[in-house]
């Protein structure tokens, strides 16, 4: 077993800080220390775990397998530290630190930005950063607090809450339902031009319910688009059906730019998450985001209920 009295913590900042800057020379200026020093730290480190952690050439550092390990376990150590330091000085106070967030780019939009305005006007002092996109984003590596995700979660070593739920919802514009007979029964939608969005496992095939009664409907795509927003909106353009998240649509649904088809059947509900790097501490920062968030969304549910 290791002797961690005859390691410096403080080095792991160090050393974690020249990986992230890329060069000594810049990690020296984020730590507002001199050159010399951070190469001092960065060698009495590696003679204090008796194993060389970067490779040093003329052109650029690097790690090696040992530093690479190495690295991974200090930086979640550090974390964590400036986490629980961070929330010892704020409890009873308002928030403060940075917030970084990911969501995919229709719900982070429709959900996610209008609540962390409301959460930076409560806490001013907590500087809030959101990436929009609907690839799924390296937690550890890109310095992620928390991600939202949708759907059915993959298998992961991170942990993660269910927020709430959202409900799929079949649509049409007006112009396009008036152009054609009416919809009557499910085996009518196979003949109607369909907007798949080409992201999901199965775009093209979606199980309606009704009581006992269960149908899974194949659709017929002629237009795809890679995101929710790129589906709204050729739907509003009449391009065909589309089947979209009720959050995406509900201002268009209330407004009747979009049409609910069929709306007694029903489709399948997706869960919304909150996922977070493995850690022993969650800081309060996003425990106040996630309460926010529950309560966002459990509003939204309760006003859907009411229309």
């Amino acid at each position: 077993m290791a002797n961690l009295a005859a390691i410096n913590l403080n080095r792991l900042l160090v050393f974690v800080t020249v990986v992230e800057a890329g060069s000594i020379t810049a990690a020296a200026t984020r730590l507002g220390l001199a050159k010399t020093m951070v190469s001092a730290h960065i060698q009495r480190l590696e003679h204090e775990v008796g194993v060389s952690l970067l490779l040093r050439t003329t052109r650029r550092l690097g790690l090696t397998e040992a530093g690479e390990a190495f690295y991974d376990a200090s930086r979640r150590i550090v974390r964590e530290i400036e986490a629980a330091v961070d929330d010892a000085a704020q409890e009873g106070s308002t928030l403060r630190g940075s917030l970084r967030i990911t969501a995919p780019i229709d719900y982070g939009a429709a959900v996610i930005a209008p609540v962390c305005v409301a959460l930076r006007q409560r806490h001013p002092e907590l500087k809030i950063e959101l990436l929009a996109g609907d690839r799924m984003f390296d937690l550890v590596g890109e310095g992620i607090d928390v991600a939202i995700r949708l759907g059915v979660l993959p298998d992961s070593n991170h942990q993660a809450v269910r927020i709430g739920g959202f409900d799929h919802v079949l649509v049409a514009s007006p112009a396009l339902l008036q152009a054609r007979p009416a919809l009557q029964q499910l085996a009518d939608l196979a003949d109607w031009p369909f907007i798949a969005l080409s992201v999901l496992p199965q775009p093209l095939s979606w199980t309606f319910t009704r009581g006992d009664a269960q149908h899974t409907q194949r659709f017929a795509a002629g237009f795809g688009a890679n995101t929710a927003y790129g589906v709204r909106a050729a739907a509003l353009a009449g391009g065909g059906l589309a089947m979209l998240p009720d959050f995406a649509v509900r201002d268009d649904l209330a407004t009747g730019r979009l049409q609910p088809v069929l709306p007694q059947w029903q489709l399948p509900r997706g869960g919304i998450y909150a996922v977070f790097p493995a850690a022993r501490h969650r800081p309060r920062k996003v425990q106040v985001l996630v309460e926010a968030l529950r309560e966002q969304v459990t509003a939204e549910a309760g006003n859907t209920a009411l229309t």
